[in-house]
């Protein structure tokens, strides 16, 4: 059994600056078994992004997640990124 994880250090910052930005967003660190960090919702869609300070890794758990989730799913480590990925998707 996994247990849940405490937020990256950059994780508060990114979530504010979305939510500034009129997105709505959802911890989900404390899920656990690699969930990713956040849900954030916009213009009627979801995206779910693990948040990572530069050069952090994958857990065993997340990068299981990763593998089998057939749904969008990325690694971000700022709001510009999840700004760009989200942009790419609309």
């Amino acid at each position: 059994m996994t247990y849940p994880k405490r937020a990256d250090t950059n994780q508060a910052a990114i979530v504010l600056k979305l939510r500034k930005l009129g997105y709505s967003v959802q911890h989900l660190h404390t899920v656990g078994s690699g969930c990713p960090d956040i849900v954030v919702g916009h213009d009627g869609k979801n995206y779910l992004f693990e948040i990572k300070t530069r050069g952090g890794k994958l857990t065993q758990d997340e990068a299981i997640f990763f593998e089998v989730w057939r749904g969008q799913v990325n690694v971000i480590y700022s709001a510009e990124d999840a700004l760009e990925i989200m942009k790419g998707n609309i």
